[in-house]
């Protein structure tokens, strides 16, 4: 069966293609993707503003059109924090299914969390024990940890790479506000730490999304062009090591950097503090890249609420 997946994040918008049936691995047929950059498109007030909205509309009816000629029998649509966390949020959805026939489902923080979780686990299976999953998008920040598929705590925090951008980094921040942007970070993350410690350490603990990957390349993480079974991990000593360099580069040098794209070389150091914040908070020397996330968990749940799909 060919599955499409439309996942609208604060950043890109992405559509998935993939052969999919009960006990196999999804597997990637098509992708089409766009910088939406719906997070810096939100004003003070919260509000996505009408360049955003268009945006919105305009890659939803092209990923539809890509969708329908790979073939694909259903489209998952969904959309995450940015549009969540909108105050016109309702406006949004109504003005793209009006325009394009597309109900988003928006996810709600937990959601995201549960089905990256999901994802992660089946991706490293039950050999990974006791599993702990970190995923920094645009808008937000998911955490999730348990012994089982679904798991024992589920949470997002505001604490997107994009966001911080927005938020904290019009300009470099001196040292004493970085100081203070750290310490902020870690008693956020910090207020629930014991949601996911309280049944026991971890015994694996892995990151997933385009931040993650690219923080782990720069700190010496294989590249993509690898391919996915490469083990990758992200390692504190060396993303502290990087930091001190990162927070002095421009924007362009930034861009340069192995594994960063110009699109999001500003969310690279914002990104980087909530990395190593939660590595810190949680006491964990490295994070194993996973390069399965929440669209591979759309995917699994849905075969999962399907067992009558076979191959072919």
């Amino acid at each position: 069966m060919r599955l499409g997946v439309l996942d609208i994040g604060s950043n890109t918008g992405h559509l998935l293609v993939v052969d999919a049936h009960g006990g196999a691995a999804p597997l990637p047929a098509s992708f089409h993707k766009e910088p939406l950059r719906l997070a810096e498109h939100l004003d003070d007030q919260g509000v996505v503003g009408q360049a955003g909205v268009d945006a919105l509309v305009e890659f939803t009816a092209q990923a539809m059109r890509v969708a329908e000629e790979r073939g694909c029998a259903e489209t998952l649509a969904f959309a995450t924090s940015a549009v969540r966390d909108a105050v016109n949020s309702e406006t949004v959805l109504r003005t793209v299914l009006d325009r394009t026939g597309v109900r988003l489902q928006v996810l709600s923080g937990e959601d995201e969390a549960r089905l990256t979780f999901l994802a992660v686990r089946r991706w490293f299976g039950w050999s990974a024990g006791r599993l702990a999953v970190f995923d920094i998008g645009g808008g937000s920040l998911e955490i999730a940890g348990g012994a089982d598929e679904a798991p024992d705590a589920a949470w997002s925090l505001p604490l997107g790479a994009a966001r911080l951008a927005r938020t904290h980094f019009g300009s470099l921040p001196d040292a004493g506000a970085l100081r203070d942007l750290r310490r902020d970070l870690r008693a956020e993350i910090a207020q629930n730490a014991g949601n996911l410690l309280r049944g026991g350490r971890p015994d694996r603990a892995a990151a997933t999304s385009k931040t993650f990957r690219s923080l782990a390349r720069i700190c010496g993480a294989a590249p993509a062009g690898d391919g996915p079974l490469v083990r990758r991990v992200l390692r504190l000593e060396t993303l502290r090591e990087r930091l001190d360099e990162l927070t002095t580069m421009e924007a362009d040098d930034l861009a340069g950097l192995p594994g960063v794209s110009p699109g999001r070389a500003h969310q690279i150091v914002p990104g980087a503090l909530v990395a190593e914040a939660c590595m810190d908070v949680f006491d964990l020397a490295e994070l194993e890249i996973c390069p399965w996330a929440l669209r591979e968990g759309v995917i699994l749940e849905r075969l999962d609420l399907m067992p009558h799909i076979g191959v072919g």
